[in-house]
């Protein structure tokens, strides 16, 4: 059996959000993984995602990286919050998740397994890297890297970023599916592959993990998966947690997935308090930002997007307490619950504000070589070239 490194950074799925913003583009809907337009004065705009596939061992035992991934999570989320475009808007993502190196995956498919195809929604990309265990198994990168580059949908624009993150501990060149065609097909599709060893660096180096990025350009990290992560508890933390508590009441489900992601939501909440309170204070901070967008299931969030009514929505797909009111009282509801949200998150963002400065003054300096600052160092050197900047 192979040690390999189960990397669940869906947290750092969320932080490879170097988005390129040129003058002409704007932010995608979270809807769906293809490039759509929309009609404006002058003509039709391209927008475009960033797209980010993280590819996770999760052969053997490797709780220390996972626990890292889980509680860095929301750390990342939080820092593409301030990722800006060239014109000032703020661009969003999508994240796919694999796994693979596992013996409970089929070995018919080289043990491994889509997890996740690109999405946007936070709530679901927390309860899948919640869902990772370890196992043993034959760890595969060329494979897994080829699989990915084959299943997903991969955007067409050229000025589009799109971004592997791959991590492990064994040699990168296990397998009979080559990483350099592999990286060769990426660098094809403009895809970049940034890899991440979990291990001492020139050991990564010496086994191609390093090769296996440079190949397209990306990035080489070396990483120490068991290293324990200090959270600083502050005097706003009960604050921030109970206004989050207000903010899920904010919230009105419809349609057939709305029952299912409410409980979601509170389940992503409690695995959050679980890790630790400071952890669930980092999730409550990434709902308070655009980011946190549930327009496939909640009302307010549904119409207040563009072109969205409360018209395209039917009756039967409304909650039982909402199905007997009129058009104009749900509108009036809608509203208040709209409003009260926006006091609640910009109250959220306030307090975090003093939060982060108490932090700052105590930030350990030993958390400087963790999986999160490795891939936000990544990220925003592969964004600058696409014109972003941090605000």
């Amino acid at each position: 059996m192979k040690r390999y490194m189960n990397i669940i950074t869906s947290a750092a799925a969320l932080i490879l959000t170097g988005l390129l913003c040129h003058s002409a583009i704007v932010p995608i809907t979270l809807s769906g993984s293809k490039m759509e337009e929309t009609h404006r004065p002058g003509g039709p705009i391209k927008k475009n995602v960033v797209q980010i596939a993280l590819l996770l061992d999760t052969s053997n035992s490797m709780d220390g990286l996972i626990n890292q991934a889980k509680t860095q999570l929301w750390d990342i989320v939080n820092e593409f919050s301030y990722a800006k475009c060239g014109n000032g808007t703020q661009p969003e993502l999508q994240i796919a998740l694999y796994q693979y190196g596992n013996d409970a995956l089929s070995s018919r498919e080289g043990y491994i397994q889509q997890v996740l195809n690109f999405s946007g929604d936070l709530d679901e990309i927390s309860q899948k890297l919640f869902s990772l265990t370890t196992n043993g198994g034959e760890e595969y990168c060329g494979a897994v890297m080829n699989t990915s580059l084959n299943q997903l949908e991969w955007g067409k624009n050229p000025d589009q970023l799109k971004m592997i993150f791959i991590a492990g501990n064994e040699p990168f060149d296990q397998g009979r599916t080559s990483y350099v065609n592999a990286a060769l097909k990426a660098k094809e599709k403009g895809v970049v592959v940034n890899t991440i060893f979990c291990g001492d660096p020139e050991l990564g180096a010496n086994t191609h993990w390093k090769k296996g990025a440079t190949l397209t350009g990306g990035e080489y990290m070396a990483i120490d998966h068991n290293r324990a992560i200090a959270h600083i508890s502050t005097p706003y933390d009960h604050l921030i947690i109970e206004l989050n508590g207000r903010l899920n009441g904010t919230y009105i489900s419809y349609g057939s997935l709305g029952r299912a992601k409410l409980e979601m939501q509170a389940v992503q909440d409690n695995n959050a308090m679980e890790m630790e309170a400071e952890v669930a204070v980092k999730r409550a901070v990434s709902k308070s930002s655009s980011l946190y967008n549930n327009k496939k299931w909640d009302l307010v969030d549904a119409t207040s997007s563009t072109g969205y009514t409360q018209a395209k929505i039917s009756r039967d797909e409304l909650p039982e307490a909402l199905q007997q009111k009129s058009d104009a009282e749900i509108e009036a509801l809608l509203e208040e619950k709209r409003l009260e949200r926006k006091k609640i998150q910009e109250e959220i963002q306030v307090v975090n504000q003093k939060r982060e400065a108490y932090i700052a003054k105590q930030r350990p300096a030993h958390n400087e070589g963790s999986l999160e600052n490795a891939m936000i160092q990544a990220i925003k050197k592969q964004a600058e070239a696409k014109q972003y900047r941090w605000e």
